[in-house]
């Protein structure tokens, strides 16, 4: 009897000193900081989705995790074609303040047809532009980027502290073997299709990744051109009927494609207990590529600052800190994502860093709303037409020609710098940007404008206003 009573106080202070070990690990665990994953896809548009209603496209995975967090129906990108949209959303600026404000040069299309002498364009990021990773590294952050950078050669120098395929390059040049600007990323296979390679080694990266917060920027070269269908999902697609002018069997297999791969990382992710633990963003970096996508009701596509342009599908995730089901119209933009960041991360912002983004944390969480804002957009250059006589653009040669946009509440006003032109838009009353109401509702096109000034005054943006000895009016 006196020696089962000695093996009952053994077997209880083992047992204590398990599960205090246990205690102490989980402990340890809750207060790792959040693993954070930004997902920036490569033009996809509004409603590529079917978590925003598309038909025709197929996304069940990213419609899984969108419905277990906050959808939001009015998310912006803060630029309407990719490397400025990209620069202003990894630094928290507006383009003014970095200088990327297009894709190569700002002098695109004829120049007969440039009335101005448009503002010159940066390619490159500023070398002392602090940005996201950079910050999150240095709090202790494991940093990863995955697929396009588009911002220097290298994103190793900004903050990164593995790259898998990112330097340079605004599109793969292909999705099969050889990757020809993806050089740096060897093909298991001569059939091997570059989004799957992408996400194999995105999973690899997350195999090594456990007892250190990392920050995941996953950003695919899928779904920009070339339009090169996966293969395997091609079938499906040529005998599905078309759904609002969504009809193009091999972006759609790209899209399904990549919601698998996405997927693929999600299951990892739950697989290893990380997913319980780790802040999800996911969004867009401009608009879908008129000629490849359609959009509608929203009127344009990449390159243009009408709705189809710039509005994106984007959610954010988070488990038992965002409510799940739940859907936000609150207006937000790209550059809302490095305050959030830092925000989650529990991590001040660099010191003198200007952000012209707000935390949207609070909303997330339903703390609290955001407060009443405008957001802006600036564009000092030209962007040139995909093709001729395209109807849904200020005109048929060009997608965007220079100045600047503001939404505020429901309306929106465009003011172009040639010739002072505006269009002012309701976007509850037309979603579809049909009805210019510059004319006939002058007060609000004035309240508008005033706003618009002082934003560019105060952060000096820059307007062009000298004439191209070169151009040759109508």
């Amino acid at each position: 009897m006196k020696k089962q009573i000695i093996l009952i106080i053994v077997l209880i202070a083992l047992m204590n000193t398990f599960f205090g070990c246990v205690n102490s690990y989980s402990l340890e665990r809750s207060k790792k900081s959040p693993n954070i994953i930004l997902i920036n896809i490569d033009d996809m548009g509004w409603c590529d989705v079917s978590f925003m209603g598309s038909q025709y496209y197929e996304t069940p995975n990213l419609d899984a995790l969108a419905k277990n967090g906050m959808i939001f129906t009015n998310a912006y990108a803060s630029a309407s074609n990719c490397a400025p949209s990209r620069a202003n959303m990894m630094s928290g600026q507006w383009p003014q303040r970095h200088g990327i404000y297009t894709v190569g040069s700002s002098e695109r299309g004829k120049s007969a047809t440039r009335k101005l002498i448009p503002t010159k364009n940066k390619e490159s990021i500023p070398e002392d532009n602090i940005l996201i990773p950079e910050v999150l590294k240095k709090a202790g952050y494991i940093t990863c980027h995955s697929g396009k950078w588009h911002l220097n050669d290298d994103p190793t120098t900004k903050g990164f502290d593995i790259n898998i395929g990112g330097n340079h390059s605004g599109n793969p040049g292909s999705y099969y073997p050889p990757y020809r600007n993806v050089n740096s990323l060897t093909a298991p296979d001569d059939d091997y299709y570059l989004t799957n390679l992408i996400m194999d080694k995105t999973l690899e990266f997350l195999n090594t990744v456990y007892d250190q917060p990392f920050f995941l920027y996953y950003s695919p070269y899928a779904v920009h051109t070339p339009i090169q269908p996966y293969k395997p999902l091609l079938g499906k697609y040529e005998d599905k009927p078309e759904w609002n002018g969504q009809n193009n069997p091999s972006y759609a297999t790209m899209v399904e494609n990549l919601d698998t791969q996405i997927g693929r990382m999600i299951k990892q992710l739950k697989t290893s207990g990380q997913l319980d633990n780790t802040f999800i963003l996911f969004i867009s970096d401009n608009g879908g590529h008129y000629g490849v996508t359609k959009q509608w009701p929203l009127r344009s596509g990449k390159g243009a600052y009408y709705e189809g342009g710039i509005r994106e599908p984007m959610f954010a995730y988070w488990e038992g800190k965002i409510p799940a089901g739940t859907k936000s119209e609150t207006p937000i933009t790209n550059l809302d994502f490095y305050p959030t960041i830092l925000d989650v991360a529990g991590i001040s912002k660099p010191i003198n860093k200007v952000l012209d983004g707000q935390s949207i944390l609070p909303l997330l969480t339903k703390q609290s709303e955001m407060p009443h804002r405008p957001l802006y957009w600036h564009f000092p250059i030209y962007l040139e037409a995909y093709a001729k006589n395209d109807t849904t653009t200020f005109d048929p040669l060009f997608r965007t020609r220079p100045g600047s946009a503001i939404r505020y509440g429901d309306w929106k006003l465009i003011q172009y710098f040639e010739n002072n032109d505006f269009e002012l838009y309701n976007l509850k009353d037309d979603l579809r940007e049909q009805n210019n109401l510059a004319t006939t509702n002058p007060e609000k096109l004035n309240e508008l404008l005033e706003l618009l000034e002082k934003w560019r005054k105060s952060t000096n943006a820059p307007v062009p206003t000298e004439l191209n000895p070169e151009y040759i009016p109508n």
